[in-house]
Formats: structure tokens, sequence, C-alpha cells
């Protein structure tokens, strides 16, 4: 299995990036995906995560500034963020829903900053 986290970046508050994430090992097109993140001296949170069947769900923190979606030809999942706020920093991860300790990647840093 592997997940290979993109798209992370240094951005002003109130910009967008878009994260990426494309799997390889596993059987994409049936399991729930979910983007996570790790602000710094922060326990890992669910962000976002999508089913199969394309239903989302959202943290509150993240609600109408976020949007994920999957791509299942390209097994890619993304995570839209828009209106970024500095409480957005984190090392954003991708992984299933619930995850599996044997999925994490390395991650892709994403710094709001003025």
């Amino acid at each position: 299995v592997q997940l290979v986290e993109s798209g992370g970046g240094l951005v002003q508050p109130g910009g967008s990036l878009r994260l990426s994430c494309t799997a390889s090992g596993i059987t994409f097109s049936s399991i729930t995906m979910g983007w996570y993140r790790q602000p710094p001296g922060k326990e890992r949170e669910l962000v976002a995560r999508i089913t199969p069947g394309l239903t989302t769900n959202y943290a509150e923190s993240v609600k109408g500034r976020f949007t994920i979606s999957r791509d299942y030809p390209k097994n890619t999942v993304y995570l839209q963020m828009n209106s970024l706020r500095p409480e957005d920093t984190a090392l954003y991860y991708c992984n299933r829903s619930p995850w599996r300790a044997d999925y994490w990647g390395q991650g892709t840093q994403v710094t709001v900053s003025s």
C-alpha cells in the first residue's frame, strides 16, 4: 500500500490550495478515504472523508471552506482548501477512514502565514 500526498505549500491567509493523494496497492473504489491533519504540537485529526458513493463529511472547523473529492480512474483523492486560516497550518495526510496505521504516508505540509 502506498499513499502519496502532494500540493502543500506556503500560502497567505485567505488563499487556496489543492492537495492530492494518489493511492496504489489498495482497492481504491471500495474504500472510504479521508484527509487528516496534524498541527504542530497537537494530535492528528480527521478533516474530511468521502465514501465510495461520494457522500462527504467534514470537521466543523473546515465546513464551507474545504471540499473533498475523488477521481476513480486516477486512484486519487483531492482536498480543495479555500479561505485558509493560520490555524489550518498542519501536516496533511490521507488515509482510509477509519485509518490504518500501515497506510500513513509522508504527508504534505500546509503553512498559512502572512
